[in-house]
């Protein structure tokens, strides 16, 4: 690829050899002495380097281009001065806010041209190996940024889960005991009832609860049905449910337990039993 540079100073031998000799790597823009001339080069043609062809300027001349110096160094344009030592030497301890890369005038061009060709190759290197280090930094900087919002978000829900009301759905064809049990969970728990297992998966269709506390016999569909149809669906397969149970044949409460629910209680039911079991599955 070619280099876009700016030259600028009195070494006119030089910088013809720059235009006649160099173009093939190097494509060469000269440029006059004035600040205003120098300034519009460097912000329409922004180039890749500024190439100063010193020739005997002397200290109030270098002084001149403190300003451009100071643009070039913002803008991390490379800076190469060509001359001899006391040239060179005069131009550091003139121009001492910018680095700039020395090259002996005596050289022959083909030695310039790959000492700045060079130069620049090494800059863009090391400039794009820097770009992709802040680029993982700056990814791995979201990233921990995204986990403290991701822990502030669960920490928030956490917080508005632990001050929420638990939700019951108490399912029991008695009318007498969905009374029974929703007057004495109400003082705790926000509780709904339903009659038959059709009413209760209706509700469960388009509302949440945290627990469901089943009838085990029931008219129409009993109660392993419905817990049937409750694991099968994916929105409620997690549902904890606990069986409300009047029968004590040791048969049956096995096919009671081999339905996997969170727990079962017999009828008629024990409160204090009945409270002890809601906190251990809630919990």
């Amino acid at each position: 690829m070619k280099y876009k540079v700016l030259i600028l100073g009195n070494n006119k031998n030089l910088i013809n050899q720059f235009f006649d000799n160099m173009g093939q790597r190097l494509e060469c823009v000269n440029s006059s002495d004035r600040f205003g001339d120098i300034m519009n080069h460097i912000k329409y043609i922004q180039p890749d380097a500024f190439v100063l062809c010193l020739n005997g300027e002397n200290f109030d001349a270098i002084k001149k281009l403190t300003n451009v110096m100071n643009e070039l160094s913002r803008k991390k344009i490379p800076v190469f001065v060509i001359g001899d030592n006391r040239e060179c030497s005069q131009f550091e301890k003139t121009i001492t806010s910018v680095k700039v890369n020395i090259i002996d005038k005596a050289l022959i061009y083909r030695i310039i041209e790959e000492k700045i060709v060079r130069a620049l190759e090494d800059s863009r290197r090391l400039g794009s190996r820097k770009e992709t280090a802040d680029m993982a930094a700056q990814i791995k900087a979201d990233a921990a940024d995204a986990v403290k919002e991701a822990e502030k978000m669960i920490s928030k829900i956490e917080d508005e889960e632990a001050g929420r009301r638990k939700h019951i759905l108490v399912v029991d064809d008695d009318s007498s005991v969905l009374k029974l049990i929703k007057s004495y969970l109400s003082g705790n728990y926000d509780v709904a009832t339903a009659k038959s297992g059709k009413v209760a998966l209706k509700f469960l269709e388009t509302k949440k609860t945290d627990l469901v506390l089943l009838d085990y016999e029931m008219p129409g569909e009993k109660g392993p049905e419905v817990l049937s149809k409750i694991r099968a669906d994916a929105r409620t397969k997690n549902l904890p449910v606990v069986f409300l149970t009047g029968v004590t044949d040791k048969e049956k409460i096995q096919d009671v337990l081999s339905m996997k629910p969170q727990g079962y209680l017999l009828k008629p039911i024990d409160m204090m039993k009945l409270s002890s079991t809601i906190k251990n599955v809630l919990s």
